[in-house]
Formats: structure tokens, C-alpha cells, sequence
């Protein structure tokens, strides 16, 4: 039995690592200035998705993003992976969009897309921290889903059968194919990349990275396995009353920016008697436990 997977992934700034100049005076986030990389949870997804192709042969691991062109950069990292390739779906309609917009545009790629067995993804980004996106794919699309995944065991008779990691401790549960599943940055990392998978798809692009360079355009059409797809509003068939802003009911009132300063600072030795005391005086004035 093989599978058909489509693992949803987005570039996103690295909130990670903000630095002083990281927001404009505007409250917004200055994405010139922090690294686009694959969202971290997206990547725990990938690695459930590539050892279920390991698992059962001959399944494929598309991935789907959206975002600008250089957002083909994702479907990249996907490839160097182990996935088989992957869709941009990339249109000045789709600007501005919350996660009701975002989610709207990803389930009608995936109609697109055709026929498939399992979709993956990460529990949320680290840009919105929303983990709304999955679980509204899942409901557009009328799907089952199965959220907070740490491990995909086994997908088989129809069912798939994965281990959440929840509050209360850990369960298994199953659900049937097709399903949408959420991964948990719990999960196993993702694997590196893989050095012939790098040499062979470093040169994939979307069309329009290409578009003005007649050389690199006609390299990659004698190797049709490095053009990435590249779709817009009108190839997934959308409602632009449903994309971008149009389609995004959440209105951002007032954004503030907040700085954090240590007002004071106490010196402790290294004994037990005074660490204890510390202990003490934080969980009595409720900073931690």
C-alpha cells in the first residue's frame, strides 16, 4: 500500500531570535531584518510524513505553501529532505490574509491538488501561534482530524492510527483516511538534509524565479523534475470575496510594543540552604509553580 501526502508548511520570519530592530515604529514585524526558515513545527510534520513514505513504498510527500515566490525556498528544504516536490500557491489576492483567508486558499490548493490520503502539518507558526490553520483545512475540506500528533504509528485498513501528546499525559487514538493531522513540536525533529538531494534539486525554482533569465529557464525545462508549480487565485479556482483582506474578518485594533527591564537583582551563593530559600519565595508570590 502506498500513500498520497501533502504536508502544509510556511516560511516565517525567526521570532526566535528578535533582536532590538526586529518591529517598525508601526507595531509590525520587520521582516527585513529576521531570516525567513521553515517553520519549526511544519519541519516535525515533514519528518511523520517522510517516515510514512519509509514505511510504505511508492507514497509520495508533496508540499504545499503559501506565501511570495521565494517561499518556493520551503518546497526546497522539502526536497532536499526526501520529499517528491511541491506547490507555491503565491497571488497579490491572497495578501493579508488571517488564518480564516489563509485556510480558505490551502483547502481549495489541495482540491487542486486531487486526490490524497493524509495531510500533515505543524501544530501552528511560530509568527501568528494561532493552531488554527490545520484544524480549519480540516473542517473546510469536511475532513477528520486529529490534533497535537507526536508520533504517526501506522496507516493501514483505511485508518491511521497516531499518538497525541495532551495536558493530561498521552493517548493513541485512530481515524480514518482521509484525515488532516497536527503535529506537535514534541515530535520527532526533522531529519538534515540529504547531500545528492541537494546537488540534484538546488537549481528548483517557480516559473517566475525564472521567468527573466532565458538560461535558467531552459534548464530546468530539459529537467522537468526541478520546476516547483506555482499556482495563483485563478488555477485553484478561489473566491477573492473569500481571499486576503476581503476574506480576513480579524481586524488588528492597537498593537503595542512591550520591553521588559529587570527592575532588580539578587545574588545567590551556590548552597542548598540559600537555593532552597529562593525556591520557597518564588512559588509563595506565585512566579513559578
Amino acid at each position: 500500500m502506498s500513500l498520497n501526502i501533502i504536508v502544509l508548511a510556511k516560511q516565517v520570519p525567526d521570532t526566535r531570535n528578535v533582536g532590538k530592530d526586529a518591529m517598525k515604529e508601526d507595531g509590525t514585524v520587520n521582516r527585513a531584518v529576521l531570516p525567513a526558515i521553515f517553520n519549526p513545527e511544519d519541519l516535525n510534520a515533514l519528518e511523520q510524513a517522510l517516515r510514512l513514505k519509509e514505511q510504505y513504498p511508492g507514497s509520495k510527500v508533496t508540499i504545499l505553501t503559501m506565501g511570495p515566490p521565494r517561499a518556493a525556498e520551503i518546497v526546497k528544504e522539502g526536497m532536499y529532505r526526501g520529499a517528491d516536490g511541491g506547490v507555491v500557491l503565491s497571488d497579490r489576492a491572497f495578501a493579508g490574509s488571517d488564518t480564516l483567508a489563509t485556510s480558505y486558499a490551502l483547502s481549495a490548493a489541495v482540491r487542486k491538488l486531487g486526490e490524497f490520503d493524509i495531510i500533515l502539518g505543524g501544530r501552528q507558526a511560530i509568527d501568528g501561534d494561532t493552531a488554527q490553520v490545520g484544524p480549519q483545512v480540516a473542517e473546510k475540506l469536511g475532513l477528520p482530524q486529529v490534533t497535537y500528533a507526536e508520533e504517526i504509528l501506522k496507516a493501514e485498513n483505511g485508518k491511521v492510527t497516531v499518538v497525541r501528546r495532551i495536558e493530561s499525559g498521552v493517548e493513541t487514538v485512530e481515524a480514518p483516511m482521509p484525515l488532516v493531522v497536527t503535529v506537535n513540536g514534541s515530535a520527532a525533529d526533522c531529519r538534515p538534509r540529504n547531500a545528492k538531494a541537494l546537488q540534484k534539486f538546488k537549481y528548483a525554482a517557480v516559473p517566475s524565479e525564472v521567468a527573466n533569465d532565458e538560461a535558467k529557464k531552459a534548464f530546468i525545462e530539459k529537467r522537468p523534475y526541478l520546476e516547483i508549480g506555482e499556482w495563483n487565485a485563478s488555477t485553484v479556482d478561489a473566491d477573492l470575496s473569500q481571499c486576503g483582506l476581503a476574506g480576513s474578518p480579524t481586524k488588528v485594533k492597537s498593537i503595542e510594543n512591550v520591553v521588559f527591564a529587570a527592575k532588580e537583582a539578587r545574588r545567590v551563593e551556590n548552597e542548598d540552604g540559600q537555593l532552597e530559600d529562593l525556591i520557597k519565595e518564588l512559588i509563595a508570590n506565585h512566579t513559578i509553580g
